[in-house]
């Protein structure tokens, strides 16, 4: 049981992490992490592992694997990135995140080599690097079977890299963190493929031509065995249901019908796809049916179109980039009747602030800008300013903070309710960040009216 000691630590332990390297500031170079496991005694070599790379979809897709997996009784261990509210959802031990005393026990068997590491290298262990070798270190003396690791950014020098993957997976590849990717998709492809291992097996999503040409490239190159969303396996179909939808999969091994997905959106039933080919190359087998479904039926993605309240509806969705903020687009205007939409939006600095805004635009009615607590976070001037070249001033509003933009789009959806036959609703996105800090605000606000 944790105690208000370990909680304290714990604190502690999470300040000294984050004394490091930002996870925004990359210096691209496999030296520092290789030399830290390789001290560590690499611990991520003592289990096989499925590595997760490409833009979007990686997090949902990684705990759809994690699902399948712990359905098939293995022992898994999940670390994927960035955390919505807590440090420790970065690191999952058969579903559910690291304990308090875990994570401070496996950082206490790596702080003596950060400091030996850091003494060594030009420059120090970052945060990312910190944290990842702490997984590798709390899966491997769990122990765990297999670990699902999703690739923090890129893939070919990412600290994730130094696992040797039984089956990589590469999400669909587009424009994101091109200050350090390259300014063309072909670039960051050829960044994110290097993820593939010699004679391993990879599976594809569907991607653009000239991404999927230089991802089969590097497959040729290592020898590996490819497995191609659309021709090896696929989404043969899907309904909209009550909660969810219901798909049909062609798998690389077989055929899965009528599963149900608690999560909304196209783009989740191809995540799911993705995950059973992920599986079955994995194990070399058909999957059993009601395995699958079992798993499914119990699958959640925290910040990825979660309804967070009701009356009014509010939903929260991390889409922190174009390619994602047009598949939050897609799905409220394909598998909700809202009457309109409020849209609280705030996003980082770095990031397309205008094609987000131009993906939006078309199912969102009315525009609060704000910002997050991220010192990366777009101001709200700024985010403010580039919304009325999109969507025109009279449909745009501004609030300095999140906590008021979420109460003022909240009261006004609540009296347009109240005073219209149809439903109107909340939306929350722009980052992950802004995800995990409107989950807290809305747990405040509806304890608050208990």
């Amino acid at each position: 049981m944790t105690s208000p000691d370990d909680l304290e630590v714990l604190a502690v332990v999470e300040a000294a992490l984050l004394k490091r390297w930002p996870e925004s500031r990359i210096e691209p170079s496999m030296d520092r992490i290789a030399a830290l496991v390789d001290a560590l005694g690499s611990p991520q070599l003592s289990y096989p592992t499925i590595h997760i790379g490409g833009t979007n979809g990686k997090t949902s897709t990684s705990r759809m694997v994690d699902a399948l997996l712990t359905e098939l009784e293995y022992r898994t261990g999940r670390f994927t990135s960035p955390h919505l509210e807590s440090i420790l959802e970065r690191i999952s031990i058969k579903g559910e995140p690291i304990t308090p005393e875990g994570f401070i026990a496996s950082y206490n068997d790596i702080a003596l080599y950060l400091d030996l590491i850091d003494s060594r290298q030009p420059h120090p262990i970052s945060f990312f690097e910190a944290i990842t070798a702490l997984a590798f270190v709390a899966f491997a003396e769990f122990p765990v079977d297999v670990g699902v690791i999703e690739v923090g950014m890129g893939g070919e020098w990412d600290a994730t890299n130094v696992v040797q993957s039984t089956v990589s997976v590469l999400m669909p590849i587009g424009l994101d963190h091109t200050e350090y990717l390259g300014e063309t998709v072909e670039e960051i492809a050829q960044t994110k493929s290097g993820i593939i291992k010699q004679e391993s097996h990879v599976i594809l999503a569907a991607q653009e031509p000239e991404v999927a040409r230089i991802l089969l490239a590097k497959v040729v190159e290592k020898s590996a065995i490819p497995y191609r969303e659309g021709i090896e396996f696929s989404l043969e179909r899907r309904d909209i249901a009550v909660g969810g939808q219901m798909i049909s999969v062609n798998g690389i091994y077989g055929k899965y019908e009528d599963i149900f997905l608690p999560l909304h959106g196209s783009h989740q039933a191809h995540n799911a796809t993705i995950a059973i080919a992920t599986v079955e190359a994995f194990s070399g087998v058909k999957l059993d049916l009601e395995v699958i479904r079992s798993a499914f039926e119990k699958v959640s993605s925290p910040g990825r179109l979660e309804i967070l309240h009701r009356d009014p509806t509010v939903i929260v969705d991390a889409a922190h980039n174009p390619h994602g903020a047009a598949a939050l687009a897609n799905t409220l205007e394909t598998e909700f009747d809202f009457e309109s939409i409020f849209c609280v939006l705030a996003v980082l600095g770095e990031k397309d602030v205008t094609g987000i805004l131009r993906q939006l635009e078309p199912v969102v009615d009315r525009l609060v800008v704000t910002q997050s607590n991220s010192p990366r976070a777009l101001p709200a001037d700024k985010l403010f300013e580039a919304a009325v070249e999109v969507f025109g001033i009279d449909r745009v509003y501004k609030e300095a903070n999140l906590i008021n933009a979420i109460t003022y789009a909240t009261e006004q959806v609540t009296l347009l309710n109240q005073v219209s036959e149809g439903v109107s609703a909340v939306v929350i996105t722009g980052s992950v960040v802004t995800a995990g800090e409107a989950r807290t605000i809305i747990r405040r606000i509806n304890r608050a009216a208990e």
